[in-house]
Parts: structure tokens; C-alpha cells; sequence
């Protein structure tokens, strides 16, 4: 008789523990939000600062990416242009399709002012100018943005004009153009440009011409942490659409490919965008000091430099990346701090399961460049990599110093340690 009082206990217990671990099975389950239902037939999210793939819809899938195109057009025009170059509008660009700036032949505005209008309304014109400007013709600059896309990791894209007009040698993947967007936002001055909602271009001649431009990403400024990027649109692509967004310290990139029409691909974006803040938590791996490395430096002034994750408003560079023209300056915030690694979780995993190594040269050759990429931390979850982060040096002009010279009288068993 004595049993029964302690099956009760048994059976209370029971119900006690089934009351607190239900609810905490249904908050793992709301932490696991359901994928975004779009209607573009392809599209990808990406973590902005690593790279890692968070989500994807036929997302290495071949489309024509119409004016995203532009992205390349002004990272290649930040770089190469200073921003007071005086560009001239050729009869060519004059007669380019679609010139919601308005420009005509004979026109001359800075090349700043110029990819701020680009960049904001799409002209088309615009960019055949800036290629023109670069390069002396636009077939010549779509040669310098393939190698550039090859440069960045591109893997199948190519093109054929600055402007992203149909043709059919002209195309890319949602992937590789999160690869080119995740590349650009890293450039303070391109991140300006793409931020502004609308701003008054000006030109220097026809004197006191002006146009008060406005950004065809609608997005922007209604959609919580908008920041960028572009927009695309022909009747061969769909509508088109690479954004970057920034909450709570978590920064993503989505683009989105053949969307329906244009006002579908920002619909899309939003659900795409959502889940993605819904689904990642954000952790914190190395610290800035731990994840800093000495490599030794030969033919330089000096021996050794320091090779650390970038700054937010650094614009990391490849080794041999052609530098834009020194004299001019852009208008952009100050640099901040060297940020300390941080990774994106997916609902289910663990932090514990993900492992930083760091594929660093033990000597490189002087001139280094500030800035310039001379390796990466690797983010590997259970063995398989699942984001990168440059590595970048401090600067160490070409010459000579003693330690320098026996860095490279020693390199190879330098390399071995």
C-alpha cells in the first residue's frame, strides 16, 4: 500500500519535468525559421564578414545580372579614378539606352559625382563613360572587370559591357555576385556611395546643371539596417537585386536574381533578409591580439611586420591590386579599430564544433602595402570550411636594413619554423 504515495511522487515529477522541458523543445523549434518562400528563380545570403554560405536558391545557377553589373564598374572607378577627375560625356555614352541622369554629349562632371549618380539611378551612359575615361573604350574595360572578377573569385562570370545590358556573353551566378558585392562593401568610399538614399549630383559644365538623384533601391531607408547595394532590372534578367544589410553587430549580403518584376525582387529581398537576422547568432572567435601574426619581411626597411584581420574601413588589396591615383581624397568616416574575429552560427550548431587556422606566409617580400591581403583565417565547422577572413599587413616600404637582409639570406629555414 505504501507504493502508491511514491508512484504519485513519481508520476509528479514526471509532469513537473515534462512542464519545463516542452516549452524549451517549442523555443528550439521557433529558433529554426522556416526559409524564405521567394518567386525570383535564383538567389543566395551570405555573412558579409566571412563569406559563409547561410542560405542559397540555385544560387550558382547562370543569369544575366543586369545593372548589378555596376557594382564592378564603380569598384574598378574607386580605384583607378581620384575623385576630382574630369570626366567628359562621349557621343557614345550620350546614345547608350536608359540615361536617367540625363547626360549628354559634351558634358563634363567629376568622376565622384558621376559614379554617385551611376550608382543611384542606373545610368547606363554613365558607366560607358567611366569605362571610356579608364580605359579609352568600353570592350578594353570589360576586359580589366574579368580579370578582376578573376581576382576576387568569380567563378562563372563574364563580361561584356560596364553597364550590365543584355548580351549573351554577359552573365553571372547570385554567388558570384555576393562574392563581388561582399568585396566591394569592404571600401569605405564604395559603401558611401551605395548607403545615400538621395543626394544632388552636379555637373562642372553646362555650369549650374544639377539633378537631385534618387535611389532606385527602395529598400533603403525602410527596411531596418538597409545599407546598399544595387538594383537591377532588363526585360532578359528579371528583376535583380544585391543588398547588404547590419543588425546587432551582424552584417549580411543577399542577392537575388530573375525575379518576376521589379517590384517582386524587393518583396523577395525582405524575406530573404529576414530570415536571415532570424536565423544566425553571432559568436565571437579570436580576439584581435590572439588572432594577430608576425611574418618576417625581406628587402624592406624593416624585418618583421604584423598581419591582422582588417579594419571596418579598410579596403583590403591583393598583392600586385593596382592602387587608385593618390592625389584627391574621398569623402568617407574614419577608420575604426581592427575588429576581433566573429562567426555566424545556423540554428543547431555549436561553437565548439568550429576551428580558426591561419594559412599566413612565415616571409613575404617588401614593398608591402597597408592593407594588402597576405592571408586568411579559415573558419572549418566539423572539418569543412565554412568562411575565410583576410589577413592583412601593415606597411613596410622596399629598401634595405640589416635584419631585412638576413630575412632573406635565411629564408628558406625561416619558412620551415
Amino acid at each position: 500500500m505504501r507504493i502508491l504515495p511514491h508512484i504519485h511522487k513519481i508520476g509528479l515529477v514526471f509532469l513537473l519535468a515534462l512542464a519545463v522541458v516542452l516549452p524549451s523543445v517549442a523555443r528550439m523549434g521557433e529558433a529554426a525559421a522556416a526559409e524564405p518562400d521567394i518567386q525570383a528563380e535564383a538567389a543566395i545570403l551570405i555573412d558579409a564578414d566571412t563569406g559563409r554560405v547561410l542560405w542559397s536558391k540555385n544560387g550558382e545557377e547562370r543569369h544575366y545580372p543586369a545593372s548589378m553589373t555596376k557594382m564592378m564598374t564603380c569598384l574598378l572607378g574607386i580605384q583607378l579614378m581620384p575623385p576630382d577627375a574630369k570626366v567628359t560625356i562621349s557621343q557614345a555614352a550620350a546614345s547608350t539606352e536608359d540615361l536617367p541622369l540625363h547626360i549628354a554629349r559634351g558634358d563634363v562632371l567629376t568622376a565622384e559625382e558621376l559614379m554617385r549618380g551611376m550608382m543611384m539611378v542606373s545610368d547606363n551612359g554613365a558607366a560607358v563613360a567611366i569605362a571610356e575615361h579608364i580605359d579609352g573604350s568600353a570592350a578594353v574595360f570589360a576586359e580589366r572587370m574579368n580579370e578582376k572578377a578573376q581576382e576576387i573569385g568569380m567563378r562563372d562570370t563574364h563580361f561584356a559591357n560596364p553597364n550590365g545590358l543584355t548580351d549573351p556573353n554577359h552573365y553571372s551566378t547570385p554567388h558570384d555576385m555576393a562574392r563581388l558585392a561582399q568585396y566591394a562593401m569592404k571600401n569605405p568610399v564604395f559603401r558611401d556611395f551605395v548607403r545615400q538614399k538621395e543626394r544632388r549630383v552636379t555637373w562642372i559644365a553646362p555650369s549650374g546643371k544639377s539633378l537631385l538623384a534618387k535611389n532606385t533601391n527602395e529598400l533603403l531607408g525602410r527596411y531596418e539596417g538597409m545599407t546598399g547595394i544595387k538594383t537591377g532590372w532588363t526585360s532578359a534578367a528579371g528583376g535583380c537585386l544585391a543588398a547588404s544589410a547590419e543588425r546587432q553587430g551582424v552584417h549580411l549580403i543577399a542577392v537575388l536574381m530573375k525575379a518576376p518584376d521589379e517590384t517582386t525582387r524587393f518583396s523577395d529581398m525582405r524575406k530573404i533578409l529576414d530570415y536571415g537576422f532570424a536565423s544566425v547568432t553571432l559568436v565571437k572567435g579570436p580576439t584581435i591580439k590572439e588572432a594577430s601574426r608576425h611574418v618576417w619581411v625581406k628587402d624592406g626597411t624593416a624585418a618583421r611586420t604584423v598581419v591582422r584581420p582588417p579594419t571596418r574601413n579598410e579596403n583590403p588589396r591583393m598583392p600586385g591590386a593596382e592602387a587608385r591615383p593618390v592625389k584627391g581624397t574621398y569623402d568617407v568616416p574614419a577608420g575604426i579599430s581592427a575588429p576581433d574575429i566573429e562567426y555566424p552560427l545556423l540554428p543547431g550548431e555549436e561553437a565548439s564544433h568550429v576551428k580558426v587556422t591561419y594559412d599566413v606566409p612565415a616571409v613575404i617580400s617588401a614593398p608591402v602595402a597597408s592593407g594588402q591581403v597576405v592571408g586568411r583565417a579559415i573558419l572549418t565547422y566539423d572539418g569543412e570550411e565554412i568562411g575565410r577572413v583576410d589577413m592583412v599587413a601593415d606597411d613596410v616600404p622596399e629598401g634595405f636594413s640589416l635584419g631585412s637582409w638576413l630575412v632573406g639570406l635565411f629564408e628558406r629555414p625561416l619558412s620551415w619554423l
